[in-house]
């Protein structure tokens, strides 16, 4: 009776079933089952590289060409009923289209794939361009702003020859290196007016 007098509750409420289980978005989903196989696009596509690298090769040439010749020559020379493929070789030629069919494919995907990375190599190389462009136009910016500032910065050869020109003045002034009204600095001369400095 119990069950029942609840039932009756919820649904004079409105609830009628009891909630869902609520869904975590912090977890991952359970893997659902298929009915079909799955495969890993990436391990089909370096095969697919494999294979197209191998197809490009001296190697396999060679080999295909010595299969040819050894198909030919078989069916030509060896007796009738070991024969399996007579003159026309019509299975010779089935076989190589068959081989043609499968690796055009395999080719064209792993170009794609040789694309793809190089379209990623690319655009890191253009960011990494467009940063050393940054970096060389801040770099050109500083130095710049380094060579206003020392323009205006008194660096020892400046000093050197303004002694100079200083220490030959003094001497020009007193060719005996004697004098009691030598001054060495501008600063230490009398307080009146300063007629030299016009």
């Amino acid at each position: 009776m119990a069950p029942d007098r609840e039932a009756r509750e919820r649904a004079a409420t409105g609830a009628t079933a009891a909630p869902r289980p609520r869904t975590r978005l912090d977890q991952p989903k359970p893997p659902r089952h298929r009915l079909l196989p799955e495969w890993d696009p990436e391990a089909f596509g370096r095969l697919s590289e494999r294979i197209a690298r191998f197809l490009g090769t001296g190697r396999f040439i060679v080999w295909m060409t010595v299969v040819i010749i050894l198909w030919v020559v078989w069916n030509i020379f060896a007796p009738g009923d070991l024969r399996f493929d007579n003159y026309p070789f019509i299975f010779l030629t089935l076989m190589l289209s068959l081989q043609a069919s499968y690796a055009a494919p395999l080719i064209l995907l792993a170009q794609n794939r040789q694309d793809d990375r190089d379209r990623v190599n690319l655009e890191q190389d253009r960011k990494q361009n467009e940063r050393s462009i940054a970096d060389t136009e801040y770099l050109t910016r500083e130095i710049a702003s380094l060579r206003m500032g020392l323009g205006e910065v008194a660096t020892r050869d400046w000093i050197r020859n303004e002694l100079q020109d200083l220490v030959k003045e003094l001497e020009e002034r007193h060719p005996d290196g004697h004098g009691d009204d030598r001054v060495v600095f501008p600063a230490d001369r009398s307080r009146g007016r300063d007629v030299d400095d016009r």
